[in-house]
């Protein structure tokens, strides 16, 4: 294994949780992230060494993902339904309440329009700084910057409005 294929298998939760913001269920995450580093492997070459892979991996990732949804858009297809026994073997009121506050936060996440959903992705769950999230989604940093702002807003005031 090259130190590149090393650097993208370590970059495998970081895709994750990239897809799985951006998708909304396991499932389609999970094809996102084999698309994403299918794509990255195969090119390789494009990637220049000193530059952020993380970044360059998330753009990858960021464009096959509208791909995707151009094409559903197109053939008016679905992806198979997530499946309820997805979380099999986890017990206690611990976890329940954990993964309720998850399906909660991934519910208000699917509601804001996806330019907002892939910035605070970026920003707030993958950490990306300001720059490195406009670069990623090439577009100027004040763009980023009041996407992120309406889509910290809009789950502030989803979250506001539930009773707890």
């Amino acid at each position: 294994m090259t130190d590149y294929q090393r650097e993208i298998v370590a970059l495998l939760p970081r895709l994750r949780r990239l897809a799985r913001a951006l998708a909304g269920n396991a499932t389609d995450a999970d094809d996102l992230v084999q698309l994403t580093v299918e794509r990255a492997l195969e090119r390789s070459g494009q990637w220049r060494p000193g530059t952020r892979l993380d970044s360059w991996t998330f753009r990858i990732m960021k464009n096959a993902w509208i791909d995707e949804a151009r094409s559903r858009t197109r053939q008016s297809r679905l992806f198979a339904p997530e499946e309820a026994r997805e979380h099999v073997g986890t017990d206690g009121a611990g976890a329940m309440h954990a993964r309720l506050e998850v399906r909660d936060v991934e519910a208000a996440m699917g509601l804001l329009p996806d330019d907002q959903r892939i910035a605070v992705a970026l920003v707030l769950i993958e950490g990306l700084s300001y720059r490195e999230a406009a670069d990623v989604l090439q577009v100027p940093e004040g763009t980023l910057t009041s996407r992120l702002v309406r889509g910290r807003a809009a789950l502030l005031a989803q979250f506001a409005e539930e009773p707890r």
